[in-house]
């Protein structure tokens, strides 16, 4: 192998450092050395020297030792060396994030999908051809992860690709992955639309072979869950229209508009909320006591937050039983075997039915798009299979388990958190067509089938995250037939935002000491016409801080945010609080700055 000269080790490494969003990758042979800036999105037709940005040989080593060790070695790397060498490729000319590119990928297929579905289906129907584009692109994302994951073969989708009645094979695969998965991705007891559609063999082979190396730039194996949440968020913001002549038409969605694009939660800012919130409820706790945990986000959208608490409450768990394991104490359940494997030396993972029993007795959201909750279950059932292999999803089988995933059915709802079924009672003689139902999607939080009932019964949940949608609804709250609901919310006033809502909602859905944390406009911290939300925070929760951002955390959104923390408990009518001041986006990471304490009062807060 010629490292400088042959394009297969550049393209590979440049290929699998582009899917995991490493921004500096080396290949060498020890004779060789190449070091790779690979934030350009690469190609099989790449000349090998693309993107290469350092090149040693054997020979050169003793010279230069020095300038290489101050980068590359594990100390230097621990220094943060390596990432300061990094710095300077972000953002050159050329360079494309992966989730940019696969965004455009899967619109791609949408519009393809769409077109092709209404012009062979004539009588389908725009939510028939929206959920059926939606369920074909999810069911072959997820075979496509699961082939470069080894969980299963490599190449089946391509298989089913050649030839004729591509998509009679395609239904075929897609049925055996439901005997096996069991999870609801491939659920035709439910979905009876799919089946019964044509599709051309073209438009199915130019997505399918396009997922292929050396075609495609994608190592599916590394793309991240979160990567493809950011994804999905931005893909959710549009929507397929028919036109009077049934042709289909992607546009962006009306909420979309008025709220002026999809603004995905940057993972800094995941990740801290949920360390303040899902964090500190289960410190210290044993994993039978955080079964109790409920964590609930109201306005999932593509489930960032939820893969963010569910990633989190794996590692504690791992951890929890490798140290307990170590030092062999009494907590460890007898059958730990069942819920912690060692796979080679310092090397332990949860098993999938630990994985899965966490998802399901922890994670809750609801979404009022349909097709972002089944973006939430399609992200989460993937973090399930990370680590798995082909042996290990075929054992399961064989020991007849009730499917390697679990139906989250239960647990990912689809409704409108703030509007409850009362509604249709307060419009009364009103009829209601399919696509109004569809508009409003009510959602009864206290029924214990459709809804979280159970948990609201016991006390509510443990904890709620989230970023809510930030929409303001006009000067008057009842400039919409729906929002005549809405005049029960005691933080409605003029100029009601759809976020002030939320933050209402959050707190009644608590139970007693239970935690909030959101990401918020920061603007109602002082407003005049804000004052009924202050003050309704106030009297029934404990604020722990608020976290204020001097910059713009959605760099393309005219909003300045902010992260308010609080507990579920009576206070003093005076707060005594922490402010945590961000001033610019480079502190942003670690969410650090001037920490000073300041008095939140009834109807205003100085900051």
């Amino acid at each position: 192998m010629n490292i400088k000269e042959d394009i297969s080790p550049s393209y590979q490494l440049r290929r699998y450092a582009w899917s995991a969003k490493l921004p500096l990758s080396i290949v060498t042979d020890f004779e060789e050395l190449s070091v790779f800036n690979c934030q350009m999105k690469p190609s099989s037709t790449d000349k090998p020297g693309i993107g290469r940005i350092a090149y040693y040989t054997f020979d050169e080593y003793r010279d230069k030792f020095d300038a290489i060790y101050d980068v590359f070695s594990k100390e230097a790397i621990l220094k943060g060396s390596f990432d300061r060498y990094a710095q300077p490729t972000k953002g050159k000319k050329g360079t494309a994030e992966v989730d940019r590119e696969f965004l455009k990928e899967i619109e791609c297929w949408r519009e393809l999908l769409a077109k092709n579905i209404a012009l062979r289906n004539p009588d389908v129907s725009i939510y028939e051809l929206n959920y059926a584009v939606q369920k074909i692109i999810d069911r072959i994302i997820f075979l496509r992860i699961c082939e470069d994951r080894g969980i299963e073969p490599y190449g089946q989708l391509q298989t089913n690709a050649e030839g004729k009645g591509v998509y009679t094979h395609l239904l075929n695969h897609f049925r055996l992955a439901e005997s096996k998965y069991n999870s609801g991705i491939f659920d035709f007891e439910c979905d009876g639309i799919t089946p019964r559609l044509s599709i051309d063999d073209k438009v199915l082979k130019t997505i399918i072979q396009d997922l292929y190396y050396p075609k495609s730039p994608y190592e599916f194996s590394v793309l991240g869950v979160e990567i493809l949440g950011n994804v999905y968020e931005q893909f959710l913001g549009k929507v397929i229209r028919l036109t009077a002549g049934h042709q289909a038409k992607v546009e962006t969605k009306p909420e979309v508009k008025k709220a002026g694009g999809v603004y995905y939660t940057p993972q800094y800012i995941v990740e801290y909320i949920v360390k303040n919130t899902v964090g500190k409820l289960i410190a210290g706790k044993t994993p039978e006591e955080i079964a109790e945990i409920k964590v609930l986000d109201p306005a999932c959208g593509s489930g960032n937050f939820l893969i963010g608490a569910y990633t989190y409450l794996l590692r504690y768990h791992l951890d929890w039983y490798v140290k307990n394991i170590s030092f062999k104490k009494k907590a460890l359940p007898k059958n730990y075997k069942e819920v912690v494997f060692q796979a080679k030396e310092n090397e332990w993972y949860l098993t999938t039915a630990e994985k899965k029993r966490i998802l399901v007795a922890n994670i809750f959201g609801v979404d009022i798009d349909p097709q972002a909750v089944e973006v939430t279950k399609l992200s989460l059932q993937l973090k399930v299979l990370e680590h798995e292999s082909r042996e290990s999803i075929d054992q399961q089988v064989k020991l007849g388990l009730e499917g390697v995933l679990p139906n989250l059915g239960d647990n990912i709802m689809c409704g409108n958190s703030l509007i409850w079924p009362e509604y249709y009672e307060q419009q009364q003689g009103t009829l209601f067509d399919e696509a109004e139902m569809r508009r409003v999607n009510v959602f009864d939080w206290d029924d214990e089938r459709k809804g979280f009932g159970k948990i609201l019964k016991k006390g509510g949940f443990d904890c709620v995250i989230g970023n809510p949608p930030y929409v303001l609804i006009g000067k008057d709250i009842h400039s919409a037939p729906e929002l005549s609901y809405l005049n029960h919310y005691k933080v409605a006033q003029y100029k009601t935002d759809l976020f002030h809502l939320f933050l209402q909602r959050g707190v009644d859905l608590l139970g007693y000491r239970g935690l909030l944390g959101f990401i918020v406009p920061n603007p109602w911290l002082t407003l005049k016409f804000t004052e009924k939300l202050r003050q309704y925070i106030l009297k029934e929760g404990k604020i722990d801080e608020v976290v204020v951002f001097s910059h713009l955390v959605f760099r393309k959104a005219d909003v300045y945010t902010a992260l308010i923390f609080l507990k579920k408990e009576k206070a003093e009518s005076n707060h005594l609080l922490s402010v945590k001041n961000v001033p610019s986006a480079t502190d942003s990471d670690d969410i650090l700055g001037t920490k000073a304490i300041y008095v939140l009062q009834s109807g205003l807060c100085l900051i």
